[in-house]
């Protein structure tokens, strides 16, 4: 009899087992796996851990609030180490090893490129946080974004250019960046649609570190200004290498100036720059700095909005179905971010206003807001 009952438990627990398995793990924690593709080292370092601690500040509250479907969320974040080719090994483990419902990431746009497609084919939901060139979104219908895109900010840009009086710009692009060659194309266009010359191109590579050739070309043009739009790792040696080889014309770039790092690295030669960026609420700046101890900036806020508005699409379909998830994303209006109110247009970009920076006192400080 003995023998008897212990068979029928040990069958009932295999019977227990294989059911768990089915319902997508229930039974180890009753937990909603989310992924996260982000920059932790290397030479972007700042916009993964800016994007991370803004998804966790995220995720801590959504948790403290009941979580979402009546489980708790729990973040998976691969580092891609800022390396070519890491971005789709993680995405891709992600989804096939970690069994992830959807990804948030990547802020650098070449990374996004990269996983894109697999998510795509898998069917899973992506949400970029801060990856503004055109063509991520366009990788399929499940790829979105909570930021603004290129040609918006290029045109911010051209017209804070214009409406300074600088009709003669030189422009030095990061030809390995997706980011930035798209930056340099929608500010190139608006600019010289507008009356505006570019007077001088050139290109540097990720991870030089000698521009004197480039700056040599530039300075011989006489430009009112220089158009940088590239990240911050290269744009501070790139500044520091202008003033200290007589270069004094304004400098201008995008959002991909966004880090401390850039006015550590290059300390009073940036002072003056001017570039465009993301909102920052102060409500999230005050909840973020309470729980970090530090000033957000703009990534840590658009991370922050990444889970968010996952989240919210999730509640609102009802489930974690990836095609239902989709289509919730995608009717997304009017959120409330911590970027500012976000709505999703027909191409899943986010329709959101931008703001203009200037570098003082070696601060970032708001100029103005622009409206799309």
């Amino acid at each position: 009899m003995r023998r008897t009952h212990t068979l029928f438990l040990a069958a009932f627990s295999s019977l227990a087992g294989l059911l768990a398995g089915c319902d997508g793990g229930k039974a180890a924690g009753n937990e909603i796996l989310i992924g996260h593709v982000a920059s932790m080292t290397g030479d972007r370092a700042s916009f993964g851990t800016s994007s991370d601690k803004g998804a966790r500040l995220a995720l801590e509250e959504i948790n403290a609030s009941g979580g979402v479907l009546g489980r708790q969320l729990k973040l998976l974040t691969e580092n891609n180490q800022s390396k070519t080719g890491e971005p789709k090994l993680a995405i891709k483990k992600l989804i096939s090893s970690d069994h992830v419902v959807a990804v948030l990431g990547e802020v650098a746009s070449s990374a996004s490129l990269e996983m894109a497609p697999v998510a795509q084919d898998a069917q899973i939901p992506m949400v970029s946080s801060g990856s503004t060139n055109p063509r991520v979104t366009q990788k399929g219908d499940c790829i979105f974004r909570v930021c603004f895109i290129d040609p918006f900010q290029g045109m911010v840009m051209s017209k804070y250019a214009l409406g300074k009086g600088w009709k003669k710009v030189a422009v030095l692009t990061e030809s390995t960046s997706d980011y930035s060659v798209g930056l340099t194309e929608t500010f190139r266009k608006h600019f010289t649609e507008n009356g505006g010359a570019l007077v001088a191109e050139r290109t540097y590579a990720k991870g030089d570190k000698d521009f004197s050739g480039a700056l040599a070309a530039l300075k011989a043009e006489k430009p009112d200004a220089i158009f940088l739009p590239g990240y911050y790792t290269e744009v501070a040696l790139i500044a520091r290498q202008a003033r200290q080889a007589g270069i004094d014309a304004p400098l201008l770039g995008g959002d991909g100036w966004v880090s401390n790092s850039l006015i550590e690295v290059a300390g009073p030669h940036i002072e003056g720059g001017c570039f465009c960026d993301h909102l920052v609420t102060d409500g999230f700046k005050a909840k973020f700095k309470a729980k970090y101890g530090e000033e957000p900036d703009s990534m840590a806020a658009l991370g922050y909005d990444s889970l968010e508005v996952l989240a919210d699409a999730m509640k609102r379909a009802g489930t974690t179905d990836g095609r239902k998830v989709r289509d919730a994303l995608a009717a997304t209006k009017d959120f409330p971010g911590a970027s500012g109110n976000i709505t999703l247009d027909k191409d899943r970009n986010a329709t959101k206003p931008a703001a203009i920076m200037t570098i003082k006192d070696g601060k970032f400080v708001p100029l103005s807001v622009v409206q799309p």
